[in-house]
């Protein structure tokens, strides 16, 4: 189900307060007491383009720490779907099959998730990394058959400070509208 638009979050806006559990078990606080959260809404396990977008946040992980942010990824994915996921992960990873957390922040779905001419270009490179990946023998996380939330989910970012305010927020308008890493760290406060 689609949260409605007047659910969406705003800068300056407190945050729901949550305590999911990750997928390795662990729970999470959502503000986290002692650091900004980049709280960040990806599809489900599998989703190419989300695997990509992912990696790059893995890469440049000691970037993320060094500015003092934790970073935290939900899916709309199970746990058991998410876990092979979440152990080779730098960062949290939680499951919401039943899109609680989406709900609670605004995350929406629909088809303009794929069908936006602005998706294609990132659905092309998340496919030739796959083919490339898979040329070279290299795991690439199955894709769920049947996600719980579907596959038409569209992401988010947010910025949570330690308060719960919302430093910074995007909700995107299709499957590949999302914060890079740079984009991201731009909107870090500074100490």
């Amino acid at each position: 189900m689609a949260a409605s638009r007047s659910a969406r979050l705003a800068v300056g806006d407190t945050a729901p307060e949550a305590a999911p559990t990750s997928a390795t078990g662990e729970h999470v606080s959502l503000p986290d007491p002692d650091r900004i959260v980049h709280l960040q809404f990806r599809r489900f396990v599998g989703c190419p383009i989300c695997h990509l977008h992912l990696h790059s946040f893995t890469r440049r992980h000691a970037d993320i720490e060094a500015a003092g942010v934790r970073a935290v990824a939900v899916f709309h994915s199970t746990a058991d779907g998410l876990r092979a996921y979440a152990e080779s992960a730098p960062f949290t990873l939680v499951a919401d099959p039943g899109r609680e957390l989406y709900t609670a922040y605004g995350v929406e779905s629909g088809p303009r998730s794929l069908l936006s001419p602005g998706a294609w270009p990132g659905i092309a490179r998340a496919d030739f990394h796959a083919v490339r990946l898979l040329l070279q023998k290299r795991p690439w996380p199955t894709p769920e058959r049947l996600p719980p939330g579907g596959v038409l989910g569209l992401p988010a970012d947010l910025l949570i400070a330690p308060d719960g305010r919302i430093l910074a927020v995007k909700y995107g308008a299709h499957a590949d509208d999302q914060w890079s890493v740079d984009e991201m760290l731009a909107r870090v406060p500074k100490p």
